[in-house]
């Protein structure tokens, strides 16, 4: 019997370790275009989060301390569609895993919007229109950042 314990513990514990790590991925998109589609039907704000989900230390903080927490996904799923705009750290497996069409749609964005650092946060209207851009961690929490959103939410 406890040899049945041990054994689904460590298929347990193997399903955990590859899973991706401080990953916003529930709920969050990463085909643009898609993305732009959503936000027009669905009336709602586009959130752009251009990231370095496994290797930058303010990704992962607000990944943690924001967009994995219940008040934020609640406000997200109503107001919101997310976009992950990933760029792991090449040769992890993030970076393997990324397929070269994503690679290039990412890239291809940062240009766009003159991205410097990560994380950088941008907001879009359902017109593709930028209505804010923030870099770096974004202070005060949920409640800071669902209070901006919904001030450009409501213009």
């Amino acid at each position: 019997m406890e040899k049945r314990h041990l054994i689904l513990f460590a298929v347990a514990a193997c399903i955990f370790l590859h899973a991706p790590l401080g990953s916003a991925a529930s709920g969050w998109l990463n085909d643009y275009k898609k993305a732009q589609q959503e936000t027009k039907a669905g009336n709602k704000l586009l959130l752009l989060d251009f990231t370095g989900s496994d290797w930058c230390g303010y990704c992962i903080q607000l990944d943690k301390e924001v967009f994995s927490q219940p008040d934020f996904k609640e406000y997200a799923s109503k107001n919101l569609i997310l976009l992950e705009l990933d760029f792991p750290r090449p040769g992890g497996s993030r970076w393997q895993a990324q397929a070269a069409a994503l690679k290039k749609q990412n890239q291809d964005l940062a240009q766009q919007y003159q991205v410097q650092g990560f994380p950088t946060l941008i907001v879009l209207d359902g017109d593709g229109q930028k209505l804010w851009e923030f870099e770096g961690y974004f202070p005060g929490g949920t409640e800071a950042l669902i209070t901006k959103l919904e001030k450009l939410r409501k213009g």
